[in-house]
């Protein structure tokens, strides 16, 4: 970029010159916006603080309302990462990517519920029950609401999306298809891997998310795809359900998933946002 502007002949091309110094500035301010927030236990007390390199910034315990500093830097190393909220509902959208299995973008978005008692940190090993033997990956976008959401019209739906992050809905696809309802296949112990850090200032409507499976890409797409978006996914949700401030909304996967194995590593990586990423034991040695 910097070669750019020295290539440039400023008399003969001011406004040039002038139009690409605005354009920079404004992507830097934009870079800045972005900030990342994780939760974290410190000398037995849980915070939000502001990831800053190895440091984390303890913040007060308003970050839904406002960011505002508490104390100073800790390093990293000296705390222990948790979810990253502590959701009174969990969400999840059903045949959102054409590259799945698609749902009319007309009709209201198919959804169904995954258990708070699912999530799972990033990192962490995940030990399968002996009956699930056919159990997919599904790496998908995931909502943190902000505000205390209920009636809201799609228009204004984005201003109670606090941030992101990602997740992998994990199901087990013979109880999915023989169960009365999807709570088993979706919501058991561990179903819901989901990232350590809420990503705010981002255009989550245009991200690439990646799933690999043990090192190898095994889905691949991006979120512009979602047929049904964000904002309309939230509003359908406020009519039926009031949901609060920390409450997840899992957005769809892409593409194909397949049966996982023991000792798979599945990791799903979202740019800008991060990466989700868990170890599977399962029964079938």
């Amino acid at each position: 970029m910097n070669s750019m502007i020295l290539h440039l002949n400023t008399k003969d091309n001011p406004m040039k010159l002038f139009l690409l110094s605005i354009f920079i500035l404004s992507s830097l301010i934009a870079k800045e916006e972005v900030i990342q927030i994780s939760r974290f236990v410190y000398n037995g007390d849980i915070h939000y603080g502001k990831i800053i390199g190895k440091s984390i910034q303890p913040l007060e315990n308003t970050i839904y309302k406002k960011l505002i500093n508490k104390g100073t830097p800790i390093p990293l190393s000296m705390v222990k990462i948790i979810l990253p909220t502590k959701p009174q509902n969990v969400f999840a959208v059903g045949m959102n990517f054409a590259s799945h299995l698609a749902s009319s973008s007309t009709q209201a978005p198919p959804m169904f519920f995954k258990s708070p008692s699912s999530l799972i940190l990033t990192g962490k090993d995940i030990q399968l029950t002996q009956d699930a033997t056919n159990v997919h990956f599904e790496g998908e976008l995931v909502l943190i609401i902000g505000k205390r959401t209920k009636n809201i019209k799609e228009i204004n739906a984005h201003k109670y999306i606090f941030g992101v992050t990602v997740g992998n809905d994990l199901t087990e696809r013979n109880w999915q298809g023989s169960d009365l309802q999807w709570m088993r296949a979706k919501a058991s112990d561990g179903f819901g891997p989901i990232g350590s850090k809420i990503t705010i200032g981002l255009d989550y409507n245009n991200l690439l998310l990646t799933t690999k499976l043990n090192g190898k890409i095994v889905q691949q797409e991006n979120t512009k795809n979602m047929i049904h978006k964000p904002s309309k996914v939230v509003s359908y949700l406020s009519r039926y359900f009031t949901l609060m401030p920390g409450d997840l909304i899992y957005m769809g996967t892409p593409g194909r998933t397949q049966k996982l194995s023991n000792e798979d590593v599945v990791s799903v990586t979202i740019e800008d946002i991060g990466t989700v990423k868990n170890t599977i034991y399962t029964f079938d040695k």
